[in-house]
């Protein structure tokens, strides 16, 4: 499957009215702190959109400040399964179901409708920046606009 592309991304934002913004930086982000550095913010308002796969192959999305690591109980007790019932998407399912390379994933915008859960603490900020689509791109946005975009729901996803 060819990669879908921030220009594919920007029609989505388009056709949805969805004011976000794509940043296209000369430099890779890897990692949190890379992609906070880029745009001059601090690690919590970067956002990550990790795809697991929940009883087998129900994909699903999370959405989580940078920062935090994704409890997997907490999806699992989300969709009523055990905990090993709840994996990590490889990366050619994370293309095949979001369009999108691992580690580029958008928060919305994705040719397949995912079940979305969003910690909320990504909500506690007026901007946040999330995948845009490629290694060196990232999407800024209110993160309001999470709630409207997919079917998603608010579920603390870190760690207590």
């Amino acid at each position: 499957m060819t990669p879908l592309t921030p220009a594919d991304l920007q029609r989505y934002l388009d056709a949805a009215g969805i004011p976000a913004e794509i940043i296209h930086l000369g430099v890779p982000t890897p990692t949190v702190e890379a992609a906070a550095e880029a745009v001059g913010t601090s690690p919590g308002q970067i956002i990550k959109s990790v795809l697991f796969l929940v009883a087998g192959e129900t994909p699903v999305l999370a959405i989580a400040a940078g920062t935090s690591p994704i409890d997997r109980r907490a999806i699992a007790r989300r969709f009523g399964v055990g905990r090993k019932r709840v994996r990590l998407a490889d990366p050619s399912t994370v293309l095949r179901f979001t369009g999108y390379p691992a580690g580029a994933v958008p928060p919305f915008g994705h040719p397949t409708a995912l079940d979305t859960l969003v910690d909320p603490a990504v909500l506690d900020h007026p901007l946040v920046y999330g995948g845009g689509g490629t290694g060196s791109t990232l999407l800024r946005f209110n993160p309001q606009a999470l709630l409207q975009a997919s079917s998603t729901a608010v579920v603390p996803l870190h760690q207590p």
